[in-house]
Parts: C-alpha cells; structure tokens; sequence
C-alpha cells in the first residue's frame, strides 16, 4: 500500500508524517481503508506529523477501529501535544489511554 504520508516500516510499524489535517485526511483514509493489518499489534509513529487537527484525529480513531475489527491493536507512538489536546477537548483522552504508546527511558 502506497501513500506519500504512509510508510510501512515493517509488518509491525509504520510511520505517519506531515499533515493530519481536513485538507489531506481524505484522501489518506481512503488509502488506509484498504490496509490489512497483518501481526495482533501494531505500532504507528507520529513522530513526523507536523500538524493535526480534529479530522486527523478522527481518522487515527477509525484507523484504530478499523484494525480492531481484524483482531490488531494499534499503539500510536510519538503522539504530539497537540493531538493529546484534542483527544482532551474531545472527551476521548481515557479511550485512547489504552492506545498510546509511553517512551521509553
């Protein structure tokens, strides 16, 4: 699957980057529409995403729901502020506890 803001990185990782906004959400979903997660957990990096806003993270709660469906569980690793703000305003933060990946060290 071949999407310029999505990598695979391995069967377990991928990378996220640039914008997480209403502008390039769309078309991204579409893409990750198709994905099938191939391992029972995999790891999504944020860490080169330099902007997000609400529809960004409603797409990263349907990717999450989407991967559930097929028995994977997503953890979102180098999540920005902003977007732990956001999961803040929208009442979601305890659900998305569970798929927040803590640094290590």
């Amino acid at each position: 699957m071949m999407h310029p803001q999505w990598q695979t990185v391995n069967s377990g990782i991928a990378k996220l980057t640039g914008a997480l906004d209403r502008d390039k959400v769309p078309l991204l979903w579409k893409t990750l529409q198709q994905w099938q997660p191939e391992t029972e957990q995999f790891e999504v990096s944020l860490q080169n995403v330099e902007r997000i806003d609400s529809a960004g993270m409603v797409m990263l709660i349907h990717l999450i729901e989407h991967a559930k469906k097929r028995n994977c569980h997503i953890m979102l690793s180098f999540v920005p502020d902003q977007l732990r703000t956001l999961f803040q305003l929208s009442n979601v933060d305890e659900l998305m506890a569970q798929h927040i990946k803590i640094p290590m060290g």
